[in-house]
Protein backbone atom coordinates (compact mmCIF):
# COMPACT_ATOMS: atom_id res chain seq x y z
CA UNK A 1 0.00 0.00 0.00
CA UNK A 2 1.35 3.30 -0.91
CA UNK A 3 1.82 6.21 1.52
CA UNK A 4 -1.07 8.39 0.15
CA UNK A 5 -3.24 5.36 -0.06
CA UNK A 6 -2.45 5.00 3.38
CA UNK A 7 -3.41 8.66 3.78
CA UNK A 8 -6.93 8.42 2.00
CA UNK A 9 -7.42 5.22 3.95
CA UNK A 10 -6.66 7.35 7.11
CA UNK A 11 -8.30 10.46 6.27
CA UNK A 12 -5.02 12.17 6.87
CA UNK A 13 -4.56 15.45 5.39
CA UNK A 14 -0.68 17.35 5.14
CA UNK A 15 -2.02 19.21 7.45
CA UNK A 16 -2.55 16.74 10.21
CA UNK A 17 0.58 14.98 9.57
CA UNK A 18 2.55 18.27 10.22
CA UNK A 19 0.55 19.11 13.57
CA UNK A 20 1.12 15.73 14.62
CA UNK A 21 5.18 15.46 13.86
CA UNK A 22 5.08 19.41 15.45
CA UNK A 23 3.25 17.80 18.66
CA UNK A 24 5.70 14.53 19.08
CA UNK A 25 8.55 16.69 18.38
CA UNK A 26 7.76 19.45 20.83
CA UNK A 27 6.56 16.28 23.47
CA UNK A 28 9.54 14.05 23.27
CA UNK A 29 12.05 16.72 22.37
CA UNK A 30 10.74 19.50 25.55
CA UNK A 31 12.73 17.08 28.32
CA UNK A 32 15.69 16.99 26.39
CA UNK A 33 15.73 20.91 26.09
CA UNK A 34 14.81 21.66 29.20
CA UNK A 35 17.73 19.55 30.33
CA UNK A 36 20.49 21.05 28.20
CA UNK A 37 19.51 24.86 28.61
CA UNK A 38 19.45 23.91 32.79
CA UNK A 39 23.11 23.20 32.22
CA UNK A 40 23.64 26.92 31.28
CA UNK A 41 20.70 28.50 32.76
CA UNK A 42 19.20 28.41 36.35
CA UNK A 43 16.22 25.99 36.22
CA UNK A 44 13.48 25.14 38.64
CA UNK A 45 15.30 21.59 38.75
CA UNK A 46 18.56 22.58 39.46
CA UNK A 47 17.82 25.03 41.71
CA UNK A 48 15.28 22.64 43.61
CA UNK A 49 18.37 20.07 43.66
CA UNK A 50 20.52 22.04 45.71
CA UNK A 51 17.77 22.03 48.40
CA UNK A 52 17.45 18.43 48.08
CA UNK A 53 20.66 17.75 49.07
CA UNK A 54 20.18 20.80 51.72
CA UNK A 55 17.68 18.94 53.08
CA UNK A 56 19.52 15.39 52.89
CA UNK A 57 22.55 17.06 54.88
CA UNK A 58 20.03 18.06 57.66
CA UNK A 59 18.01 15.38 57.89
CA UNK A 60 21.88 13.19 58.40
CA UNK A 61 22.35 15.31 61.14
CA UNK A 62 18.72 14.85 63.59
CA UNK A 63 18.38 11.78 65.58
CA UNK A 64 14.53 11.95 65.12
CA UNK A 65 13.35 11.79 61.22
CA UNK A 66 9.61 12.11 61.38
CA UNK A 67 9.67 15.04 59.45
CA UNK A 68 11.83 13.84 56.58
CA UNK A 69 9.31 11.14 56.73
CA UNK A 70 6.71 13.33 56.53
CA UNK A 71 7.77 15.03 53.38
CA UNK A 72 8.84 11.87 51.31
CA UNK A 73 4.93 10.82 52.75
CA UNK A 74 3.77 13.95 50.70
CA UNK A 75 5.96 14.06 48.00
CA UNK A 76 4.61 10.22 47.30
CA UNK A 77 1.27 11.00 47.78
CA UNK A 78 1.06 13.44 44.76
CA UNK A 79 2.55 11.18 42.53
CA UNK A 80 -0.01 8.47 43.84
CA UNK A 81 -2.48 11.05 43.09
CA UNK A 82 -1.70 11.66 39.72
CA UNK A 83 -1.37 8.25 38.95
CA UNK A 84 -4.17 7.62 40.01
CA UNK A 85 -6.20 9.76 38.14
CA UNK A 86 -4.23 8.85 34.86
CA UNK A 87 -5.47 5.12 35.07
CA UNK A 88 -9.24 6.78 35.71
CA UNK A 89 -8.38 9.20 32.37
CA UNK A 90 -7.11 6.02 30.52
CA UNK A 91 -10.47 4.12 31.85
CA UNK A 92 -12.72 6.98 30.35
CA UNK A 93 -10.15 7.03 26.86
CA UNK A 94 -10.71 2.99 26.14
CA UNK A 95 -14.25 3.06 26.98
CA UNK A 96 -14.46 6.04 24.66
CA UNK A 97 -13.01 4.12 22.24
CA UNK A 98 -16.48 1.80 21.57
CA UNK A 99 -18.29 5.17 21.36
CA UNK A 100 -16.71 6.70 18.13
CA UNK A 101 -19.61 7.20 16.38
CA UNK A 102 -20.99 9.68 19.01
CA UNK A 103 -18.27 11.68 19.68
CA UNK A 104 -18.29 12.10 16.12
CA UNK A 105 -21.34 13.55 16.38
CA UNK A 106 -20.70 15.38 19.28
CA UNK A 107 -17.12 16.90 18.01
CA UNK A 108 -19.08 17.99 14.41
CA UNK A 109 -21.43 20.32 15.61
CA UNK A 110 -18.53 22.70 17.32
CA UNK A 111 -17.81 25.45 15.61
CA UNK A 112 -14.81 26.06 13.54
CA UNK A 113 -14.39 21.83 13.56
CA UNK A 114 -12.67 19.83 10.64
CA UNK A 115 -14.87 16.71 9.69
CA UNK A 116 -12.88 14.21 10.44
CA UNK A 117 -13.11 9.70 9.47
CA UNK A 118 -13.66 7.44 12.25
CA UNK A 119 -10.59 5.93 11.63
CA UNK A 120 -9.29 9.87 12.09
CA UNK A 121 -11.00 10.09 15.23
CA UNK A 122 -9.58 6.78 16.63
CA UNK A 123 -5.74 8.18 16.17
CA UNK A 124 -6.59 10.75 17.98
CA UNK A 125 -8.03 9.27 20.60
CA UNK A 126 -4.77 6.42 20.55
CA UNK A 127 -2.68 9.30 20.98
CA UNK A 128 -4.27 10.72 24.13
CA UNK A 129 -4.12 6.93 25.13
CA UNK A 130 -0.35 6.99 24.25
CA UNK A 131 0.70 10.13 25.98
CA UNK A 132 -1.30 9.39 29.44
CA UNK A 133 0.05 5.68 29.60
CA UNK A 134 3.56 7.42 29.36
CA UNK A 135 2.36 9.45 32.18
CA UNK A 136 1.51 6.55 34.27
CA UNK A 137 4.75 4.69 33.74
CA UNK A 138 6.41 8.42 34.94
CA UNK A 139 4.25 8.72 37.79
CA UNK A 140 4.46 5.19 38.73
CA UNK A 141 8.56 5.13 38.46
CA UNK A 142 8.85 8.05 40.80
CA UNK A 143 6.79 6.33 43.29
CA UNK A 144 9.00 3.39 43.59
CA UNK A 145 12.08 5.96 43.76
CA UNK A 146 10.57 7.47 46.38
CA UNK A 147 10.01 4.42 47.91
CA UNK A 148 13.82 3.85 47.63
CA UNK A 149 14.41 7.39 49.29
CA UNK A 150 12.24 6.49 52.25
CA UNK A 151 14.22 3.59 52.86
CA UNK A 152 17.67 5.11 52.28
CA UNK A 153 16.73 8.15 54.54
CA UNK A 154 16.00 4.74 57.56
CA UNK A 155 19.67 3.37 56.41
CA UNK A 156 21.38 6.60 56.72
CA UNK A 157 23.60 7.10 59.55
CA UNK A 158 23.73 10.57 62.05
CA UNK A 159 26.03 12.77 60.96
CA UNK A 160 28.35 14.51 63.03
CA UNK A 161 28.04 17.90 62.73
CA UNK A 162 31.47 18.29 63.15
CA UNK A 163 32.53 17.06 60.23
CA UNK A 164 29.76 17.21 57.52
CA UNK A 165 31.30 15.85 54.74
CA UNK A 166 31.73 12.82 56.21
CA UNK A 167 28.77 11.07 54.84
CA UNK A 168 28.58 13.13 51.47
CA UNK A 169 28.04 9.41 49.95
CA UNK A 170 25.41 8.84 51.29
CA UNK A 171 23.96 12.33 51.08
CA UNK A 172 24.49 12.69 47.26
CA UNK A 173 22.75 9.23 46.81
CA UNK A 174 19.75 9.98 48.61
CA UNK A 175 19.49 13.82 47.05
CA UNK A 176 20.31 12.24 43.89
CA UNK A 177 17.51 9.58 43.68
CA UNK A 178 15.35 12.58 44.64
CA UNK A 179 16.18 14.14 42.19
CA UNK A 180 15.19 11.07 39.29
CA UNK A 181 11.88 11.07 41.23
CA UNK A 182 11.53 14.32 40.64
CA UNK A 183 12.43 14.63 36.84
CA UNK A 184 9.66 11.47 36.24
CA UNK A 185 7.33 13.51 38.16
CA UNK A 186 8.26 16.74 36.06
CA UNK A 187 8.05 14.42 32.92
CA UNK A 188 4.44 12.49 33.71
CA UNK A 189 3.19 16.05 34.57
CA UNK A 190 4.11 17.35 31.11
CA UNK A 191 2.28 14.71 29.72
CA UNK A 192 -0.85 16.63 31.03
CA UNK A 193 0.21 19.92 29.81
CA UNK A 194 0.77 18.32 26.26
CA UNK A 195 -2.76 15.89 26.66
CA UNK A 196 -4.64 19.18 26.73
CA UNK A 197 -2.93 20.57 23.50
CA UNK A 198 -3.43 16.90 21.59
CA UNK A 199 -7.58 17.57 22.77
CA UNK A 200 -7.45 20.15 20.54
CA UNK A 201 -6.66 18.57 17.40
CA UNK A 202 -9.97 16.98 17.66
CA UNK A 203 -11.44 20.34 16.71
CA UNK A 204 -8.70 21.62 14.01
CA UNK A 205 -5.11 20.97 13.41
CA UNK A 206 -4.35 24.69 13.22
CA UNK A 207 -5.08 24.83 16.70
CA UNK A 208 -2.83 21.69 17.84
CA UNK A 209 -0.13 23.81 16.09
CA UNK A 210 -0.86 26.49 18.62
CA UNK A 211 -1.92 25.04 21.33
CA UNK A 212 1.36 23.43 21.41
CA UNK A 213 3.44 26.29 21.16
CA UNK A 214 1.47 27.91 24.01
CA UNK A 215 2.45 24.62 25.86
CA UNK A 216 6.52 24.56 25.27
CA UNK A 217 6.01 28.63 25.87
CA UNK A 218 4.28 28.02 29.44
CA UNK A 219 6.58 25.20 30.34
CA UNK A 220 9.50 26.68 29.82
CA UNK A 221 8.67 30.14 31.24
CA UNK A 222 7.78 28.67 34.23
CA UNK A 223 11.18 26.44 34.26
CA UNK A 224 13.11 29.06 33.63
CA UNK A 225 11.86 32.71 34.12
CA UNK A 226 8.99 32.37 36.55
CA UNK A 227 8.51 34.51 39.53
CA UNK A 228 9.12 30.97 41.28
CA UNK A 229 12.24 30.40 40.03
CA UNK A 230 13.55 34.11 41.11
CA UNK A 231 12.33 33.81 44.81
CA UNK A 232 14.01 29.89 44.67
CA UNK A 233 17.13 31.70 43.54
CA UNK A 234 16.86 34.59 45.82
CA UNK A 235 16.99 37.36 43.15
CA UNK A 236 13.47 38.35 43.86
CA UNK A 237 11.46 38.52 47.36
CA UNK A 238 8.76 40.33 46.01
CA UNK A 239 5.10 38.60 47.49
CA UNK A 240 3.61 39.32 44.49
CA UNK A 241 2.60 35.68 42.83
CA UNK A 242 2.89 35.28 39.42
CA UNK A 243 3.62 32.23 38.24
Amino acid sequence: MSFERLLFELSLTWLDITALVVFMVCWSGYPLLASWRARHHPSLHSTMDRYRRDWMLRMIERDNRMVDVNIMRNLTRSSQFFASTTMLVLGALIALLGYVQQAMDVVSGLPFTVKASQRLLEIKMLLLVLIFVYAFFKFSWAIRQLGFCSTLIGAAPKMPRENPEQYAAEVNRIAAITSYAGTNFNNGLRGYYFALAAMTWFLHPYLMLIATAWVVFVLQHREFASQTLRALTGSDTSTDARY
